[in-house]
Parts: C-alpha cells; structure tokens; sequence
C-alpha cells in the first residue's frame, strides 16, 4: 500500500541540457528515488555517467533493470516513480543490481481506502496543437475513424461462413470503402448467466462501433446468444446499416451474406470523411510485453496524449484492472467525486476477489518477459502502466463490455490479456488503441492500433510491428512536451485515415473474456 503522504502522480524528467543525440545511459525517474534505471547495459565494475560516476557497478546490469543509487538496508523500501516498489529482502550496496533476488513486493490482501477529494491537476489544451482530424460523423453523432464494414457472428458455428463472406465480399467490394473484415470466436453457445451476458454486451459494443460504417450480424439459430436478443442490445446503431440473418434459415449463408454486404456497401460508399474536433476522439490506452523502459517513455508519452485528448473534451479509456494493483491510490486520488472513488474501489477489490474465488495469487502479476526487461514487482509494474492514465481526472469506471459516456478519463474493467482488454476497449467504443510495448508483438484490433516502442532497438528490429519509436525521449536534450505534441500530430493522421501496421498486415482479431460455466 502506498503512504499517504506521497503526492498522487509520478513524475518522469526526460530532458537534460546536454548534446542533442547523445543517448542517456541513467535516468532517476523521480528525485525521491533510491535506485537509478540502466537505459544501457552496464559492465560490471564500470562507473556511472555524470552526475552519479561516483558510484561503480557492482555487478554487470542489463538495460531497463534497476541499481542502488544509496545503500537499502533490510527490509527497507525501494522507491521508484517516488513510491515504494517493493522492501529488500537482503542488505543492498550502492551500486548493486535489484531485481528479484533481492527485492520482494509489499503487497498482501485486502486495503483500506478513504476519500480524500479530487487532487487531480486542472488540463489545459496548449495553443499551436491541432484541435481537429477528418472523420466520419454517424447518424447518433459518434465519429469514426475509419468507414469499414464489419462481419459479426453471435456464435463460433459460423465462423467458416463470416469469414468466406468477407473474403469474396473483398475481392467484390474492397475498393470502394476502407475494409471489410469478419471478427469470429468461439463463443456464443453452452453459455449461462453472467457469461453469456458478457459475450453478447461485448459484441453489441461492437455491433454498435462508429468504424463500421455498415454491420452483417450472422447467427445460426438454435445458439444460447440468440441473434433477436443481441441485436436488442444493441440499440445505438443506425438500422439501415445492419443486416442479419441465421444460417439455419437460410438456403445459402454465403449467398445471402454476399447480397446483405452489397446493400450496405451501396449506401457507404458515399460516406465522405469531414473536419471533427478531438472531443469526438475516443482512444483506448493498452499496454503488452512491458520492459523497464515502458514506465519510462512509451506509457508516459501515451499518457501526455491521454491529458491532451482529456483537456480537448475527448474520451480517454484505460483498462487491465490487475495492472492497477499496488498504484490505484494514484486514480483514487484523482476520482471526479465520491461516488466515482467508490467504483474505482469496487473495480479494484472485485477484481482481487476475481483471483481469490479461483485460488490465484492477487500479486504476482509481472511475467517472465516483464522480468526479463527489468520489471520486479506488481508495484513496479503497475506505476510504469498507469502512466498510460496521464494525470486527467477520473470520470467514470464502467464494466467489462460496456461503452464510455463521458469526456476524460473512463476506467475499463478487463483483465491484463493483450486481446481480451484491447477487444474490450474497441467494444467501449475506442476509434484508436495506443498500445505500447517494450518486447513487441504483431496483435492488432478492430480499431487502428498504433504500436509504439519503449526502446529504439525494437522499432529498428520489427519496423513491421511498430508505429512509432518512444526511444527517442531517451535522447539527451530531447524535449518530451514537443516529442509528444509530434506524437499527438501523427495520431490525429491516423484518425484521419493514416494506416497503421496491424492495418497494412491485416492483423486484426478479437478475444472474448470467458470467465463461466460452459455447457
């Protein structure tokens, strides 16, 4: 648990005025820090770089990994983004790698939270930034980003036949709008209860997203995720852009999904992009492969984009509530009101019992990659990727399927899995996903998903997987505010048709959080 006394936010200080291009080998990421992150690989018995060469390695320290900065007795905190990470498990010298074998997390159990009133900061957006992107305004109002007709199926029986349709329907169509693309799964049959109610929610958030300009629902008919009841979960959607059907009542699937896509290509293939402001941006915030140089440039760069669209009255959500555990005082701290405090707190305790109902440790979150890049504990984790959240007030927390209704920051409930989180926040109605990574991974989403790296090496070796290099923060004189404002330019290109990698591979795919009984 975090102290009380410790301001609510974290602060990462990426300029330093020396030589632009020379690249930081150190960086403390917050002035009460006691260690100091290795952006290079440090030899052992080597000096440290000004202003810390007083101080030698003791041990060899790979990049994105932490080194004692003071001695850390016992026992004693470890502090990093200015909080505590974690105790030492044994005496630490200066100058001495922490990882695993000597530092362990400070969690255990349940907390007590207490509201103590909004402390977030006042946003506001700077002059010279654009303020506009070309989208493409719905009939209820939303803006999409990309005019696409999406293929969606109530159950896995049919997703042979969802995907044939938008094959051919490419081959007819392709041309004439900005994709036609089949979201398929397993799911939808043998479900009960809250379960079933998940997949359907998720799906008619889909249903429902402002990207697709035009919706081919396909079920087969005898399926628990009855087509008549999703299609009534879905009220926001214009009707003469759905078409639907069951297979079981059709003489030919293919044929009739072929004849639905050409009614409704016919009436999108006029839909014309126009000038939208940022507050019709919705951006989901994600994060998957952590290093321990994701805290430091990828999620705090997410982050001052995720202050920008919020200071523009644009929608900003973030998810992967175990990726909270250890620095939700840090959003609680930032809740609109009360009654939003109480759900940040419900989010975050029914998720913990989530774990415990099936016999999960609560705090062992970090994976063998994230240790591999640097990353010990959950605190450590967590503060690194609620970076991503910026410093905007909390205005809403919503359940695992449902959409974001407010302007500024929205709290997803989802689990820390790449596609179960990053569909979740495409079906809340996210027309971008940031999605930041420091290991790489070539997933991508319904909504254009802007893959940016936390180190130049990865952008440089899988240039087919990443957007958009953060690495260069780690330059020395790099300005982060004028670094981001770029950033920020690109993705309103995006937003305005500029593809992005997982478009130009055709990555794109759903995952559905099953969390129930089955049949």
């Amino acid at each position: 648990m975090m102290s009380t006394e410790q301001k609510p936010g974290c602060s990462v200080t990426l300029n330093a005025p020396v030589d632009p291009g020379e690249q930081l080998t150190l960086l403390q990421v917050h002035p009460r820090d006691n260690v100091l992150v290795a952006l290079q690989p440090l030899a052992a018995g080597s000096a440290l770089a000004e202003p810390f060469a007083h101080i030698s390695a003791k041990q060899a320290i790979p990049a994105g990994h932490k080194v004692a900065l003071t001695a850390i007795a016992k026992g004693e905190s470890v502090i990093k983004y200015g909080f505590a990470i974690g105790a030492a498990t044994s005496d630490i010298a200066v100058g001495e790698h922490i990882h695993s074998h000597n530092l362990a997390t400070l969690l255990s159990g349940q907390v007590d939270y207490r509201y103590n009133g909004c402390q977030a900061p006042k946003l506001s957006f700077p002059a010279g930034v654009a303020t506009e992107f070309m989208g493409y305004r719905r009939a209820n109002g939303k803006v999409g980003t990309r005019n696409e007709l999406w293929i969606i199926n109530t159950v896995g029986c049919v997703n042979r036949a969802a995907m044939r349709v938008a094959e051919q329907a490419r081959k007819l169509y392709g041309d004439q709008i900005d994709g036609i693309h089949a979201f398929t799964h397993p799911f939808g049959c043998s479900q009960l209860g809250d379960d079933l109610a998940n997949t359907r929610t998720l799906l008619a958030g889909l249903i429902q997203h402002p990207n697709a300009g035009g919706v081919l629902v396909m079920g087969l008919g005898c399926e628990n995720n009855q087509l008549s009841k999703l299609l009534a979960a879905s009220p926001g959607v214009d009707q003469s852009r759905i078409r639907s059907f069951n297979a079981q009542q059709v003489e030919d699937e293919i044929e009739q999904g072929l004849q639905a896509v050409a009614e409704l290509v016919a009436q999108m293939r006029d839909d014309k992009r126009t000038a939208c402001p940022v507050s019709d941006l919705v951006v989901g915030m994600k994060c998957g492969g952590s290093d321990g140089l994701s805290g430091l440039t990828a999620n705090p760069l997410v982050g001052r984009i995720a202050d920008l669209v919020a200071a523009g009255n644009g929608k900003v959500v973030l998810t992967e509530t175990p990726e909270m555990f250890g620095a939700e005082q840090v959003f609680m701290a930032r809740a609109a009101n009360e009654q939003v405090f109480g759900d940040i707190v419900t989010l975050v305790n029914d998720f913990k019992q989530y774990f415990i109902d099936n016999k999960q440790p609560v705090y062992e979150n970090p994976s063998p990659g994230n240790k591999d890049g640097g990353l010990t504990t959950l605190e450590e984790k967590s503060l690194g990727a609620i970076q991503k959240g910026g410093s905007a007030i909390v205005r809403q927390v919503i359940r695992y399927g449902e959409m974001a209704s407010h302007s500024g920051l929205t709290l997803l409930e989802g689990p820390g899995n790449d596609a179960v989180s990053s569909t979740a926040l495409t079906a809340a109605g996210a027309t971008l996903l940031l999605f930041t990574t420091g290991r790489g991974t070539p997933l991508g989403f319904p909504a254009p998903t802007v893959k940016i790296s936390s180190n130049s090496a990865l952008a440089g070796r899988k240039p087919q997987w990443i957007d958009y290099d953060a690495g260069g923060l780690l330059k020395k004189g790099q300005d982060a505010t004028e670094f981001s404002q770029q950033f920020f330019s690109y993705l309103l290109d995006v937003a305005s048709g500029k593809t992005t990698r997982n478009e130009q591979t055709d990555n794109r795919e759903i995952a559905i959080w099953k969390n129930g009984v089955t049949l």
